[in-house]
């Protein structure tokens, strides 16, 4: 099974969630999440938060992990961390984008935490989905077409070759300080390989 955690987005979507979450996935709420959930008609397995942006009642039989509003560690945060002990090796956030900046990018911090701990992690919306590459092969198929872009993460310069797409490099240095992967296309069978560094990947998936 993989555990799917629903953010507090004020941009999340609702419909999305709804067609996301299968019927196995273990379901964590952080905070505002669970207002989603409700929306969506997804009954999660455990609600985690100060509940500082979600104020309605809380159900009774679903277990509730309240956190201290003054703490160190963002309500998705710990949802991972809960995630992570227990034996989940991939994980995916939904209402993780959107909103204020800041919360956005600490998202894109947690993937490269989940990363780290060898788990599957994405940040999944109707519009995208955000992965890190670390070092390795990786092959994208049945998205011909769409555009993606590739930035070093976490590091000052990423190694990468990209195959079967409308811009292929090899053995390219990506920089942080230059925005060379913005906007690549999609062919049948992309193939990127990550010699060095970590790279965030966000494809863009909607038809728009």
């Amino acid at each position: 099974m993989r555990c799917i955690i629903i953010a507090g987005s004020p941009e999340a979507d609702v419909s999305y969630i709804r067609s996301a979450v299968r019927r196995d996935d273990y379901v964590i709420c952080a905070d505002k999440g669970y207002h989603y959930a409700k929306l969506a008609g997804v009954t999660p397995n455990l609600i985690i938060g100060d509940f500082d942006s979600y104020t309605g009642e809380l159900p009774e039989d679903i277990e509730v992990v309240r956190l201290n509003v003054h703490k160190d560690d963002t309500d998705t945060f710990v949802c991972a961390d809960h995630a992570l002990k227990k034996g989940f090796d991939e994980i995916v956030v939904l209402g993780g984008t959107g909103g204020r900046f800041d919360h956005s990018y600490a998202n894109l911090c947690l993937l490269e935490y989940l990363t780290g701990q060898n788990v599957r992690a994405s940040l999944m919306s109707a519009a995208e989905k955000i992965f890190l590459l670390k070092k390795g092969g990786y092959v994208f198929d049945g998205y011909s077409g769409k555009t993606f872009s590739l930035f070093p993460f976490g590091c000052a310069r990423c190694v990468a070759t990209v195959e079967n797409a409308e811009y292929p490099v090899k053995d390219f240095a990506f920089e942080s300080r230059i925005t060379r992967g913005l906007s690549n296309v999609f062919y049948d069978d992309c193939r990127i390989t990550v010699h060095s560094g970590k790279l965030l990947m966000i494809m863009n998936i909607a038809d728009v």
